[in-house]
């Protein structure tokens, strides 16, 4: 068995700017910060990672309890802002799961996002697809992305897919970032350039694979079957 894992924002769908306007919303409840998310990079990164770095640029610290608010505030937020008309699947996508679903026992689709496991759910359930990823790893299990892999084949190995090594896994993501996270472990990474990154950027990050998007559902399940691994590590 194969196991892909997808980012979510950039890759699978874009949220209309749900994401970013529910960090900015719960910034303005708990500390009276307008817009405060102006300037701070997210892509690729977790969703930890990113409060860290607003709380820091506002001069706001991080304690024990303003990270959980921040968290409880952005997801309340975001069951109402994902309610868009601007957001929209990425091309390909919908033919890529539904190809990958019919490979009865031959492919496992996961996830490996930066997004806390609650607001990964919250988005995918307002495009019917969390049904296609029943586990894998979550900015919510660590702050660091490059340590996600690891807990995604946990998760799938105690759900009974006990034979899937770090050369069986195929890191699907739109980032610098998502390559970053595959690479230490020898795991294949597919680059797409839905996001806002470029192709070329996607290439010079080290992405094995990179597709301007995922429309030629055939050519990416060859991408998959194609894959070589410059190594494995134990899980």
């Amino acid at each position: 068995m194969r196991l892909i894992l997808f980012d979510i924002d950039g890759t699978l769908i874009d949220s209309g700017g749900a994401g970013t306007r529910s960090l900015n919303l719960a910034f303005r409840e708990l500390f009276s910060i307008q817009s405060a998310f102006i300037g701070i990079n997210m892509a690729g990164k977790t969703d930890l990672q990113i409060i860290k770095e607003c709380l820091a640029v506002h001069g706001v610290q991080s304690g024990s309890s303003a990270i959980p608010e921040v968290m409880g505030a952005y997801l309340r937020h975001l069951r109402k802002e994902i309610q868009n008309d601007k957001k929209h699947m990425k091309p390909g996508v919908p033919g890529v799961l539904h190809a990958l679903g019919k490979e009865n026992g031959l492919y496992c689709s996961g996830l490996l996002t930066g997004n806390i496991e609650q607001g990964a759910r919250i988005k995918l359930e307002s495009f019917g697809l969390n049904a296609y990823f029943p586990s894998g790893a979550f900015g919510s299990d660590h702050e660091d992305r490059n340590k996600l892999l690891p807990v995604a084949l946990r998760r799938f190995a105690e759900m009974g897919n006990k034979g899937i090594a770090y050369r069986d896994c195929v890191v699907v993501g739109d980032t610098p970032r998502d390559v970053f996270c595959a690479k230490p472990y020898g795991a294949f990474c597919i680059g797409v350039a839905t996001g806002p990154y470029a192709a070329g950027e996607l290439v010079e990050a080290g992405a094995d694979v990179v597709f301007e998007d995922l429309s030629d559902t055939g050519a990416f399940l060859r991408a998959v079957e194609a894959r070589s691994f410059s190594g494995t590590l134990p899980v």
